[in-house]
């Protein structure tokens, strides 16, 4: 089942939920009940914690999306590092800069077609990945210099591969969830603890009412969906996505 399906199933059970106990606290309610004896303390109260766990959602929905955007910079990074190396490639004899070339495009084919997946279900890097970006590091490092130019590029295309494997060793670090669970059991209980002083203002079932308090109930939903759907930042949805590598090197899209 697709995650926006169950999103959109998740909210719309919240709402539910949400109407069903006002509907049902309304049938338990007297005929002499005033809702105006709502203490004006408990209006405070409400509207102090809302603000509050809005920021609190504001800043956990910042933390995963800076989270995100580091990985797709950094995934960008190692690619664009990857691409002028097989561009410098250029001053060697045909056969070693073909073996470079094919050994780059070997390491870029697998981290697209096979490590990003990896990277979802594992979250941790592929050894195999390792090794072929080895194989690039080897290329250049084993290799003296046989000319003018190919000694002008050496100290540069090996400094090019070590950006690519810290870029790749950063990628890796990030490949699991950024937010702590202790985070994750404030946000769901302040959602519970938000939605739940709703209740205490004496809501009734006016359709004005009931709409505002299922939209604010699902908005909620919604905004812990968009937290956990960012919070990997290789995973599926929002995530960062393997496409700087692609643009850079079309061959192996």
């Amino acid at each position: 089942m697709s995650e926006w399906v169950v999103l959109v199933l998740a909210m719309a059970l919240v709402c539910a939920v949400v109407v069903a106990v006002v509907v049902l606290q309304q049938r338990r309610i007297g005929e002499d009940d005033d809702p105006s004896e709502t203490p004006d303390v408990i209006e405070y109260m409400t509207m102090m914690i809302g603000v509050i766990y809005a920021i609190v959602l504001g800043l956990a929905i910042a933390g995963v999306w800076e989270a995100r955007s580091a990985a797709q910079d950094n995934t960008f990074n190692e690619a664009q590092a990857l691409h002028e190396v097989s561009a410098r490639a250029q001053v060697y004899p045909a056969a070693v800069r073909d073996r470079v070339r094919s050994d780059i495009d070997a390491y870029v084919s697998y981290v697209v077609h096979t490590e990003w997946r990896h990277m979802e279900e594992q979250q941790s890097l592929s050894p195999h990945g390792t090794e072929l970006l080895d194989r690039v590091r080897h290329d250049i490092l084993d290799r003296e210099p046989a000319s003018e130019a190919e000694s002008q590029n050496y100290q540069a295309m090996a400094d090019l591969v070590a950006t690519a494997d810290a870029a790749r060793n950063t990628r890796g670090q990030s490949a699991g969830p950024t937010m702590p669970g202790v985070v994750w059991f404030g946000l769901i209980a302040g959602a519970v603890v938000t939605v739940g002083l709703m209740f205490t203002l004496q809501i009734r079932r006016s359709a004005r009412e009931l709409v505002l308090a299922g939209t604010f109930s699902a908005l909620i939903v919604f905004l812990l969906f968009l937290i956990w759907d960012l919070d990997t930042p290789f995973g599926q949805g929002l995530s960062a996505t393997p496409q700087p590598f692609v643009d850079l090197f079309p061959s192996v899209g």
